[in-house]
């Protein structure tokens, strides 16, 4: 029995991988399309989403089948949600990819703005994103993880980047305001796709060493204050009522 079970975790792992092999290649045709002015490739990216969407419910399902079936608890309970989380992650990028297809295709049929720069440098850094947090999902490596974290705001500077630059362009010709519209929200598309690979790794980390860092930067934020920072109110008591 316990055999049994080790072979349906491993088997979830390998959905995984696929799935995320699957929408790695998203991300990349679908930058493929818009650098090349491809729009047959866009339209396969676009196609293709639909077996992205399947091997989620498939995996959800296994899932939902080794939880109500073999009640796992510590680590392999850990393991099976987040596989849900996982694929839910991987599928939000694949829709991300998805829409950069077809935003390339409506680039494509207008003259090239610029020579695109800083938007497949970002591609290429959420595709290693992808690539490394499922290495570090399936051999067990949190270090990892939080090295994708990190790579997370070289993803967040060069989207910020993109945007003032395509802002100047849309202030000094306004005829340029559609095409670069149109990049600004791919460049906001790859800024997502880091976000999700970021989810995922934060993930990674809870698996396998039992500790939440989501939010870590919120909580530090929204602390509460030293007793003595507080602000006194003028007044002590007061009969009128409040309004």
């Amino acid at each position: 029995m316990e055999l049994h079970f080790d072979q349906e975790l491993a088997q979830l792992k390998e959905r995984l991988l696929l799935m995320s092999s699957l929408t790695e290649q998203s991300v990349a045709q679908s930058l493929k399309a818009l650098v090349q002015r491809d729009n047959v490739l866009a339209k396969k990216v676009d196609a293709d989403d639909d077996a992205l969407d399947q091997l989620q419910m498939e995996i959800d399902e296994r899932c939902i089948r080794l939880l109500a079936l073999r009640q796992p608890l510590a680590r392999d309970l850990r393991l099976i949600t987040m596989a849900m989380k996982i694929s839910t992650d991987l599928e939000r990028i694949g829709d991300q990819a998805t829409s950069i297809a077809r935003r390339a295709a409506e680039l494509n049929s207008a003259p090239e703005l610029k020579p695109l720069v800083d938007i497949p440098r970002m591609a290429d850094i959420c595709q290693g994103m992808i690539r490394d947090v499922l290495d570090a999902f399936v051999y067990e490596k949190p270090e990892l993880a939080r090295q994708v974290i990190q790579r997370d705001e070289d993803v967040d500077r060069l989207n910020k980047q993109v945007q003032r630059e395509l802002t100047s362009f849309m202030i000094e010709n306004p005829a340029t305001i559609t095409c670069a519209l149109l990049l600004m929200r791919i460049a906001r598309n790859l800024e997502r796709i880091g976000d999700h690979a970021t989810n995922i790794a934060e993930d990674v980390v809870y698996l396998y060493e039992a500790r939440d860092i989501r939010h870590q930067h919120a909580v530090a934020m929204n602390a509460t204050p030293p007793a003595s920072k507080f602000i006194r109110l003028p007044w002590k008591h007061s009969s009128s009522p409040l309004l």
